[in-house]
């Protein structure tokens, strides 16, 4: 169990590394480009909403590992675990309401340049992180339900 997961701590590790280098490099040459093309009201919110979304993106990283090393330690089945699928939730909830307040700012980009695709991506940064926060609370849910049958069984016993 340690080395399946090992690898998804290290997949953990291998998907934030994109966002940092999408963060430090791409970002502003983005901004700076998108600069010249529109105002700021267009592009700044989006760029805002990108950093802003790293922090709770990061932060739902680092609970997954953290539930991850409680699987290690043969503790997912504990309060703690549940916590780290809650901070998960409420991170894919954020990220999703911070691009969705955004999403004028594609539909303006996407008039200009003629280019519906662009509110496809938007979209896309809206409802994916909605749909792993759905999916966070239904296992949250699941793991609140078997932490209290493993209660109700033990004080059976």
């Amino acid at each position: 169990m340690k080395t399946k997961t090992l690898f998804l701590k290290i997949s953990l590790f291998l998907i934030g590394l994109p966002i940092l280098a999408l963060c430090i490099f791409f970002l502003p040459l983005i901004a700076k480009g998108a600069a010249s093309e529109y105002p700021k009201l267009v592009y700044l919110p989006v760029i805002i909403n990108a950093y802003l979304s790293a922090l709770p993106f990061y932060f739902a990283l680092y609970q997954a590992y953290r539930l991850l090393s409680y699987i290690d330690k043969n503790t997912a089945f504990s309060k703690v675990s549940v916590s780290s699928l809650k901070y998960i939730k409420y991170c894919g909830a954020a990220i999703s309401i911070l691009y969705g307040i955004s999403m004028f700012s594609f539909y303006i980009i996407a008039e200009r340049e003629d280019a519906p695709g662009i509110i496809l991506i938007g979209l896309a940064l809206t409802f994916a992180p909605l749909i792993i926060s759905v999916f966070a609370a239904v296992l949250q849910k699941l793991l609140e339900n078997a932490i209290d049958m493993k209660e109700e069984n033990d004080l059976t016993v």
